[in-house]
């Protein structure tokens, strides 16, 4: 808005008028006095002032204006009809004003001369909000800043009070912190503990994590400066944002003590599964030939109860069959012969096996799928074993339906083998556990036997077969297991 000062009404109203027919806001004053207070009051971006008033002259209310902070910088144009000399020419300027316009006014002149200072103004006004927009960025930076390095500190101060190792390190694996702990295995903040000489090094997969944006998770054997041997350390990177970017903690967590008792404990269950089976197999043999002799005697009833027996020992001993996997997985000892077999063969056999131990139940166990040109690449004798724990899982959870379901669908890829009950079901919130070591569902672990190591023997036989393997289910409405396994055969077999 365009502010004229002049104490002639006619001399307001023409410059008004020939502003306004350019589209400028204009407001006027007809004193010095009035034109102060408004100039106080609003914002203007020119202020075309008449020299001669009564009372205030306009080299008095110029000197004002530039008093004030808020008007110091609006730029002022003189009217001037009488004071046409150098001197008040000169003392106009000297007074704060841009412009000295004698009249009568040239309105083309008049005009050029307040387009220029209206687009000097709009001009200043952009650059100071340019300046204020950039002095809010460097202070908002600067507070940024201050409030992460107070972070930094913070997560600092933590890491130096853990009893782990623990460090940082940059997107491209540059350690920033270690703690004092560091320092009992490494002899600088950038160099890596020495790892075994059969483990990777830590900086190549620390690489591949930061690579692939993931946490790192990786148990390896570090060597303490003031000694020789190795200890197991359990080591986690997992990445932190800062800044737009990802930056990382890590620490190390002393496991050896935990991986010494596993070792102790794996070797013990190896040990005593190998030893409880030389009296199981003798016990197997003895209750056969009694078996055999009292079933001469058709009448006698002594039979059931060796039926019985033979039952029994025959659960025995799949306990510490899988004792005796859980101990060769735990070791990487599971072993596995692969070769090309029919799997028609494979899942036939395993029917037939369940069909027999479970010819005392109602349960109906049908076929679904046809598969009888399929040839895969895999051990069969342990795909059997995996098949055959889903089906006993079948008849045992489902116990009192009416049927069990074997489905074999083949992919594009691959071939899915599924066991279908209608049993009691597992909640969904239990299913990604069902294959863990040692996991048993709660609401059934009090009714059913097990030690809850077949599925994940099974899950490891499966992994090694480079197939999947999981579970469809809910509460009470029976459960599908199923496993895949690729169509690759080898180039030799096809």
């Amino acid at each position: 808005m365009i502010l004229i000062v002049d104490d002639n009404p006619d001399n307001i109203y023409s410059l008004q008028k020939l502003l306004e027919s350019k589209n400028f806001k204009v407001d006027t004053a007809q004193s010095g006095e009035e034109a102060l207070k408004k100039i106080l009051k609003y914002n203007y971006a020119l202020i075309i002032l008449d020299v001669q008033m009564p009372d205030m002259d306009g080299f008095e209310v110029a000197e004002n204006i530039a008093g004030f902070s808020k008007t110091k910088e609006t730029p002022i144009i003189f009217l001037s009809a009488v004071n046409t000399d150098k001197r008040f020419i000169t003392k106009g300027y000297d007074s704060g004003g841009l412009d000295y316009v004698t009249k009568p006014v040239d309105p083309d002149i008049l005009m050029l001369k307040v387009k220029t200072f209206y687009r000097l103004y709009e001009q200043t006004q952009a650059l100071k909000d340019i300046q204020q927009t950039l002095e809010r960025e460097v202070e908002g930076r600067k507070q940024a800043q201050k409030e992460l390095r107070s972070k930094v500190d913070y997560l600092h101060t933590l890491l130096e009070s853990l009893p782990q190792i623990a460090f940082t390190c940059d997107h491209r694996g540059n350690i920033g912190f270690v703690n004092g702990r560091w320092f009992q295995f490494s002899d600088n903040e950038h160099t890596f503990p020495q790892t075994h000489p059969d483990d990777r090094p830590i900086a190549t997969e620390l690489q591949e994590s930061l690579e692939s944006g993931k946490p790192l998770e990786m148990e390896v054997r570090v060597k303490k400066r003031d000694e020789s041997g190795y200890s197991y350390q359990l080591l986690r990177v997992w990445p932190i944002l800062e800044n737009g970017e990802n930056n990382w903690v890590g620490t190390f967590t002393d496991i050896d003590a935990q991986k010494k008792a596993e070792k102790e404990k794996d070797e013990f269950l190896s040990i005593a599964s190998h030893e409880l089976k030389t009296p199981l197999t003798s016990i197997k043999a003895y209750m056969q030939l009694l078996d055999r002799k009292l079933k001469l005697d058709k009448g006698c009833a002594e039979a059931k109860y060796v039926n019985r027996v033979q039952d029994q020992v025959e659960k025995l001993n799949s306990l510490i069959t899988d004792l005796l996997d859980l101990s060769k997985i735990d070791n990487g000892k599971l072993g596995i012969n692969k070769k090309v077999f029919s799997l028609e063969r494979m899942v036939q056999n395993a029917i037939d096996s369940i069909v027999q131990t479970h010819d005392q139940s109602n349960m109906e166990l049908y076929r679904q799928g046809d598969i009888s040109d399929l040839m895969i690449y895999g051990d069969e004798i342990r795909l059997e074993q995996v098949l055959v724990n889903f089906l006993t899982n079948a008849y045992k959870y489902a116990a009192g339906t009416e049927k069990v379901i074997v489905d074999c669908e083949v992919m594009v890829d691959f071939v899915k083998v599924s066991v279908i009950d209608f049993g009691i079901g597992i909640p969904e919130s239990k299913q990604p556990e069902v294959f863990d070591k040692f996991y048993r569902v709660e609401e059934t672990s009090f009714d059913f036997q097990g030690l809850g190591i077949g599925l994940y023997i099974c899950s490891e036989i499966i992994r090694s077969h480079q197939g999947t393997i999981a579970v469809e289910s809910s509460a009470g409405n029976g459960a599908t297991f199923y496993f895949t396994i690729p169509l690759n055969l080898p180039t030799d077999a096809k």
